[in-house]
């Protein structure tokens, strides 16, 4: 008999030891909120683009700039003293398959840039923000970061599909929008978290 319960009991443990392990790594990197604050610069900045640009220059800008983000954001971390890349967990070694599997929606992006090149700025929201609920997952906070991508995916294909003419520009300022608000909720969440486990 306490063989049978051996296994349950260590799994338990475990669960509760990487739980515990990838919400102290959310309090300490406050959900690495440089990272979204970098995203929501660039989309910022595509809104602003998509007020002088034709789709084919707005395409171009999103594209070449989408690689801006991950320095701004290493820059951003700098400025915060939030120094994401140096921090290590027991689910670290997530990080390759997630933006791994993220970024296979660009062999999705190019035919259709190709074909229907309207689909472009749809294709990019919600493309670049597929490892959202994952790395949720690897800091204990699934529902927040599912949120935020679910929330974008709405309300782009809202904008994309009842607004066609706003795509280059309120469609950017909405993901820059959403990304606003989850770095707001990020702060305000990991705060309680780190209080909570400075008390316990």
């Amino acid at each position: 008999m306490p063989e049978t319960n051996a296994a349950p009991a260590t799994l338990d443990a475990l669960k509760a030891a990487l739980h515990a392990d990838r919400l102290a790594s959310y309090a300490r990197l406050r959900g690495g909120f440089p990272i979204p604050l970098a995203g929501a610069a660039y989309w910022a900045v595509l809104a602003g683009a998509g007020t002088m640009l034709d789709l084919r220059g707005w395409i171009t800008i999103a594209m070449w700039g989408s690689g801006a983000i991950f320095p701004l954001a290493l820059l951003l971390a700098a400025i915060f003293r939030c120094d994401f890349m140096r921090d290590r967990t027991a689910t670290s070694d997530l990080l390759f398959p997630t933006f791994a599997s993220m970024f296979l929606f660009w062999p999705m992006l190019i035919p259709a840039l190709q074909t229907a090149p309207e689909l472009g700025p749809l294709i990019l929201a919600i493309g670049m923000s597929i490892h959202w609920p994952v790395i949720g997952w690897s800091y204990a906070r699934s529902g927040l970061f599912t949120a935020h991508a679910v929330v974008r995916a709405a309300l782009v294909l809202a904008i994309w599909t009842a607004l066609p003419d706003a795509r280059l520009t309120l469609l950017p300022a909405a993901v820059a929008g959403v990304y606003l608000v989850t770095v707001a909720a990020m702060l305000i969440d990991s705060a309680r978290v780190r209080a909570n486990l400075a008390a316990a």
